[in-house]
């Protein structure tokens, strides 16, 4: 007797979720990485305008 092979079917509306998520996620990451980057130029500039 062979043992039986899984079948495994990929449901159509979990993987476009799961594509839109992903999309999401590295939106997000990018989104708040910059934002991050701006505040921390922001604070920069002032620290060096109010040492002068």
């Amino acid at each position: 007797m062979e043992p039986q092979e899984e079948i495994k079917v990929k449901d159509p509306k979990s993987s476009k979720l799961r594509l839109w998520l992903k999309r999401v996620g590295v939106g997000a990451f990018l989104f708040f990485l910059v934002k991050g980057l701006v505040w921390l130029a922001v604070f920069f500039f002032f620290a060096k305008t109010c040492q002068q």
